[in-house]
């Protein structure tokens, strides 16, 4: 719970304007979220899938694809851009 409201919110932060295209960039960022799961002994066994914690890769393609999808259909509000 503490990691979901505080690092991710942190690591997410504007990922639009930084996003991270090297394969090296996307690795580090990864073993942030991997570390943050170690250090809790009860779940230091446990993968991704068993914490509800999906990549941080697959969540930055999700919020693309949120993103794309209210572009589309016209939810954006045109005075603002």
């Amino acid at each position: 719970m503490l990691y979901k409201s505080l690092v991710r919110s942190h690591l997410e932060y504007a990922y639009s304007v930084w996003y991270p295209k090297r394969s090296i960039d996307v690795d580090k960022l990864e073993r942030v979220q991997k570390r943050a799961t170690k250090l809790i002994p009860e779940l230091s066994n446990k993968p991704y899938m068993a914490l509800n914690l999906p990549t941080l890769k697959y969540r930055r393609c999700r919020g693309d694809v949120i993103e794309l999808f209210k572009i589309v259909k016209g939810i954006y509000d045109p005075v603002i851009f």
